[in-house]
């Protein structure tokens, strides 16, 4: 894929055809409730988001009519507005969380009150703004939810977390990246959100390996927290994906010529997985 400017992905999929005016954004963005999904690329947030969208007091991102052909289809926020880069101006899956420059905060630059409202202009033609609860999921704003914050005090923030061996081994289909990068690369995006989670006002994190074990249960916990009531799904939910990757990494602690390497990653990462839940060694742990 050839890399695109900075000023075209900013402008390329922004609608032209928006006929708010910043006041009537911000009129609008206060009287709704924002839901920002955010997780790693491959931890399964596309899955969550449209269960979730489903609901009949939830809108999300769809169909969205100015995609260009290197779009997601899954219609993330991050290519429907022109304030901030998107991850790909970072090098995309596996690499954007190794910037500093990705990470986000309330302090941010670019967190004038004319951007604030502008973002809710970039985004507002592709949500039912009959709907009072506005879900957006994009992976890069596991490092953004701060910013997003400061954007729209009027949000709850959903993260899904998915093991580092499926998520690495998923993304190499995505990255040139090393193995052992693309772990190290899952605990850099995932050390840099808890360190940003106490700064924020309402936030809870769903496990992937949950939600697809028991997707009722823990879309009910999900809609407790976002205060609606309880909605059935239609998407099914499958554990075969993560066994499939468990088998793989399985497979090379056993190959002799894999074997040396998988043993030196999982002595170099284990304690610092661990502190999430999960093991490299082990990989039932959870």
């Amino acid at each position: 894929m050839q890399q695109e400017s900075t000023e075209l992905i900013l402008t390329a999929t922004t609608d032209p055809a928006s006929s708010l005016s910043l006041d009537q954004a911000r009129e609008i963005a206060d009287s709704h409730h924002f839901v920002f999904l955010c997780g790693l690329h491959r931890s399964g947030t596309t899955l969550l988001f449209r269960m979730l969208r489903e609901h009949p007091e939830m809108t999300g991102f769809a169909n969205n009519k100015v995609a260009t052909e290197w779009t997601p289809l899954e219609d993330e926020g991050q290519f429907l507005q022109g304030i901030y880069p998107p991850a790909m101006c970072y090098g995309g899956p596996g690499s954007f969380a190794f910037a500093p420059e990705a990470h986000l905060t309330e302090s941010s630059e670019l967190l004038t009150p004319a951007n604030k409202a502008q973002l809710a202009v970039d985004w507002f033609p592709y949500w039912d703004l009959s709907k009072r609860y506005l879900l957006e999921k994009s992976p890069p704003h596991l490092l953004m939810t701060r910013f997003l914050q400061s954007a729209f005090p009027n949000s709850s923030f959903v993260i899904i977390v998915r093991h580092p061996v499926a998520v690495s081994l998923a993304t190499t289909k995505w990255s040139a990246r090393s193995l052992d990068s693309l772990i190290e690369h899952w605990l850099a995006a995932h050390e840099t959100f808890e360190a940003d989670r106490p700064h924020l006002q309402r936030v809870m994190t769903v496990g992937y390996e949950t939600l697809v074990e028991e997707p009722a249960a823990t879309l009910r916990k999900i809609y407790t927290f976002l205060g609606v009531a309880p909605h059935e799904t239609s998407f099914e939910a499958s554990t075969e994906h993560n066994q499939r990757y468990f088998a793989k990494w399985l497979e090379m602690a056993k190959d002799p010529q894999a074997s040396a390497s998988v043993q030196e990653w999982s002595a170099r990462y284990e304690k610092r997985v661990r502190a999430f839940g999960y093991s490299l060694q082990d990989l039932e742990i959870r």
